[in-house]
């Protein structure tokens, strides 16, 4: 790999390394279920909703409209990224029904069926996210580093972080 290639993917990595400490906290609130309050479950909750809306969907949005034709293209194949759009297909479903059951247990508290639900959706969410980063940066990024001409790959990243912020 040219040592120069993956400073032109770093701003990705940056993003995933900026993402990375709220997909950790999905772990964390499935992990403290049992000992948290409803207010400070609730405000957990919050957050993380927020961060999905705000941050984790716009960057999926943002690899789909903008990064993932390019590797398609790179890779002679269209369907080279259905496997990570259908990930980002997921992580929607997810931040929906994590949307969903915020507002039945704001309304009618936490029971072990929701409690369990809620867990499903959280561990889901951390498992795919982590898997899909990962993917990206181990697979994705280095044959774009290694196929792509650095102009057009710094134009691309350029792209991709101009599409995350609007």
């Amino acid at each position: 790999m040219r040592r120069e290639a993956t400073m032109f993917t770093q701003p990705l990595r940056d993003e995933h390394a900026h993402l990375l400490p709220h997909i950790e906290t999905l772990r964390t609130v499935a992990d403290t279920l049992e000992h948290t309050t409803p207010e400070a479950l609730g405000d957990a909750l919050a957050d993380l909703e927020r961060f999905l809306g705000d941050h984790l969907i716009p960057h999926a949005e943002a690899e789909d409209r903008v990064l993932y034709p390019v590797i398609a293209r790179v890779l002679g194949a269209a369907e080279a990224t259905a496997t990570m759009s259908r990930d980002h297909v997921q992580v929607g479903r997810l931040a929906h029904e994590l949307s969903t059951l915020r507002k039945a247990i704001g309304r009618e508290g936490l029971n072990d069926e929701r409690r369990a639900a809620l867990r499903r959706v959280l561990y889901g969410l951390y498992t795919l996210v982590k898997v899909h980063f990962a993917k990206e940066e181990e697979i994705y990024l280095p044959l774009l580093e290694q196929r792509l001409p650095e102009p057009e790959a710094e134009q691309l990243f350029a792209e991709l972080a101009h599409a995350h912020h609007h």
